[in-house]
């Protein structure tokens, strides 16, 4: 399991609140932009040497302003699902980087710093206890959210590759941990299966996240000798395989703690991401 950084370095924070203050960008009019660094989980390993992520610990973004709020307030680009796209894209500094190679985990770390730097660190969001049920009104610190590094290293490194043994049937696997593209395509994917089978009653969501991360068994990489596997692999194997690459895959910890006004336990809650996290009104 991954291990919590050393926050004596300053490219090592634990929590969203520790990234450092950047310098200030001044626009034409006098006015200054903060410019935050936001640390990324992966530490840039998995990204080739081509790419401008490659050994990056941190990334510059700069605050939200009125022009990001036109993006998020934008229907062709909700309508497209590219709205969170264009607003990394929007805040980044460094403006050859594409947001959809990044690692989800490193995605969304921007995400939640872009948020901060627009609309503060509380976020108010209804969620269920587990232990009563009840919906309630919780607000969260999104300032005090855990990083999470990478937790192995990649087989070799600049490459998006990890290597696993499948317990039962002994199997060498590679696969690769999801990016930004990775989602988008997977969700125009699942909508032309829905216009193609609406009456579909199963959907194969872990055959589908099998097929999409897997990139060799036993060296192979023919993809349909590789689908056929997927469909016959023991229920043991595919849930040790997902149960691992979930255990490595960089990002932010989003259990937070909640207390229940209704029946007064404590307990953790997955950080609901809905429409009010950038829309707060």
């Amino acid at each position: 399991m991954p291990k919590k950084t050393d926050i004596s370095s300053p490219y090592q924070q634990d929590t969203i609140s520790q990234i450092p203050r950047g310098s200030l960008v001044q626009d034409t009019f006098g006015w200054t932009v903060p410019v935050e660094q936001v640390p990324l989980p992966s530490g840039g390993t998995i990204y080739p040497v081509s790419s401008p992520l490659h050994g990056r610990d941190v990334l510059q973004i700069k605050a939200m302003t009125a022009q990001e709020e036109d993006i998020l307030l934008s229907r062709a680009l909700i309508k497209e699902g590219t709205v969170l796209t264009h607003l990394i894209k929007s805040c980044l500094i460094d403006k050859s980087i594409d947001p959809s190679e990044m690692l989800t985990g490193d995605r969304n770390a921007l995400l939640v710093s872009i948020r901060i730097t627009g609309y503060g660190s509380d976020y108010r969001a209804n969620v269920i206890c587990p232990a009563c049920s009840r919906s309630d009104l919780h607000v969260f610190d999104l300032a005090g959210i855990e990083i999470k590094r990478i937790g192995a290293a990649p087989v070799s490194p600049g490459t998006n590759e990890f290597s696993f043994s499948l317990p039962v049937t002994k199997k060498q696997v590679t696969f690769k941990l999801v990016t930004n593209g990775d989602e988008e395509e997977s969700a125009r994917t699942k909508e032309r299966m829905l216009k193609l089978f609406p009456d579909a009653k199963i959907e194969g969501v872990v055959t589908r996240q099998l097929e999409n991360q897997i990139l060799s068994i036993e060296g192979r990489r023919d993809r349909l000798a590789m689908g056929a596997f997927i469909k016959s692999m023991p229920a043991a194997d595919s849930r040790a395989l997902r149960s691992y690459m979930s255990s490595i895959e960089p990002g932010l910890n989003m259990q937070v703690d909640m207390n229940c006004r209704a029946c007064g336990v404590e307990s953790k809650v997955a950080l609901p991401m809905g429409a009010a996290f950038f829309w707060p009104e």
